[in-house]
């Protein structure tokens, strides 16, 4: 079945909703301190966000946030809890749903790979301008422990449609 392409937020049935992927991202946040990465390749390359990528069968959401996380920087989060759900929809079809995790520490010290550059970024300097329009919105609500769903339409990388619920 080919994914259908929406014009304007209010036409997307969030209910009915069904993504083409689904995907996580992991944010470890210690001592006033967030392990972010410069992204190097896929969706989002060269922009600024967290460990995170596609769910493999067979994985749980928390799983495949973990994996992805030992494997584009090399540490093992601990601690992790969900902290909220992330709906995109693309004006060209594509769409994901993103499960969001936040870990307390973790295990070993982060290092680059193909995939990704680590950096440790103070929690109130994360640079906001150089990730996805709509992490501004949201992760304040995970740094400050509150549960989010996220739902969003993008043209390209222009968000142009929103709605964040806390939970």
């Amino acid at each position: 079945m080919a994914p259908q392409a929406y014009g304007d937020f209010g036409s997307i049935d969030w209910e009915e909703w069904e993504p083409f992927e689904r995907a996580t991202l992991l944010f470890v946040v210690r001592d006033g301190l967030v392990l972010l990465i410069d992204k190097k390749t896929g969706l989002g390359a060269g922009m600024i966000n967290a460990p995170g990528g596609r769910i493999g069968d067979g994985e749980t959401p928390e799983e495949a946030a973990i994996r992805e996380t030992q494997e584009e920087v090399g540490v093992t989060p601990r601690d992790v809890r969900a902290c909220g759900e992330l709906l995109f929809q693309c004006i060209d079809g594509y769409s994901v749903h993103i499960f969001v995790f936040s870990a307390g520490d973790c295990d070993g010290e982060p290092r680059e790979t193909d995939e990704a550059s680590p950096r440790w970024t103070p929690v109130d300097a994360i640079p906001y301008d150089a990730m996805w329009e709509d992490d501004r919105l949201w992760i304040p609500l995970m740094l400050e422990g509150k549960r989010f769903e996220g739902r969003f339409l993008f043209d390209g990388l222009r968000m142009i449609g929103q709605e964040v619920l806390v939970r």
